[in-house]
């Protein structure tokens, strides 16, 4: 088993600092940034940058993905979001589940800033939202199931650059839909591990044995059930990751000449069937406690 990127995970696309710029010239246009996480790794799939170009424009948080993720933890999360202060609401982009909560937390999240505009008579102004997400978060599952195929170019409305598009995200609301993909440097080989478990990082860089030895030790840990119910496996007479990796293997017949068990196709398995949603409903971040 090769031992690359084993410990140096790494995803910083050369266009980062393209759309970096990008946000910060466009989020004076907008109200409002809808930041989407994957609700499996509502931690670890959240750019830390995002805070920081922001400032203190309003975010609501987006925990997509959900009909993949723990239910009770996802609650956990909205509420702990909550307690700090930001609009936070689980969904599934691609099929739609969830997302007619978007307009109520928008409208939440800018409640003094509606009220304001009421008392000057313009109330009737557009919301504009800023869409924002790390790789394979479903940023364009959101938009396009958000805009039905709407899209006004800029160049006809004045006072706004030419180059970035509006969507019509129905009565009052539009979103500014941002090119490229934001994403930053990490230096926490976890937060790489579970980017990588949810496709959020291609598995060419990576050791994909040694990614699904440490997802199957997660799961171990945290969702023992669920392996036996999907590989016919007791978790618990398995000592370590790549024990549990051939113990799939040979539960699910992976044998190469000679009879060897094929590690390499059993962890590309476990890692498309978690992705999948095929080992069951899994979070594998919860909110920190007493924050």
């Amino acid at each position: 088993m090769g031992q690359q990127n084993q410990n140096n995970i790494q995803w910083f696309p050369g266009h980062m600092a393209k759309t970096e710029r990008m946000i910060s010239k466009y989020l004076p246009l907008v109200d409002v940034v809808i930041e989407l996480r994957d609700a499996r790794i509502p931690f670890s799939s959240a750019n830390p940058d995002i805070s920081r170009l922001c400032g203190r424009k309003k975010r609501v948080i987006l925990l997509n993905k959900a009909d993949y993720a723990d239910e009770n933890i996802t609650a956990r999360w909205i509420e702990y979001f909550a307690g700090r202060g930001t609009q936070a609401f689980a969904a599934d982009c691609k099929s739609g589940k969830g997302l007619n909560k978007l307009f109520a937390a928008v409208t939440a999240a800018l409640s003094d800033e509606l009220e304001r505009r009421k008392a000057k008579g313009m109330a009737g102004q557009p919301i504009r939202m800023m869409v924002v997400g790390i790789p394979n978060v479903g940023k364009s599952s959101f938009i396009n199931r958000v805009a039905s195929g709407k899209r006004t170019r800029t160049e006809d409305r004045p006072g706004v650059t030419r180059g970035i598009q509006w969507v019509d995200a129905g009565t009052g609301f539009e979103l500014l839909d941002m090119p490229g993909i934001l994403w930053h440097k990490f230096d926490d080989q976890t937060i790489g591990e579970r980017l990588a478990f949810t496709g959020a990082v291609k598995d060419q860089i990576l050791d994909v044995e040694y990614l699904a030895m440490r997802l199957l030790e997660l799961l171990k840990e945290e969702y023992p059930q669920r392996l036996t119910e999907r590989y016919r496996i007791d978790p618990e007479e398995y000592a370590d990751g790549y024990d549990l990796l051939e113990g799939v293997a040979r539960a699910r017949g992976m044998l190469m000449s000679g009879g060897r068990l094929n590690t390499e196709r059993a962890a590309g398995a476990v890692l498309d069937e978690f992705r999948g949603g095929m080992l069951g409903r899994i979070t594998l971040e919860t909110p920190p406690k007493g924050v």
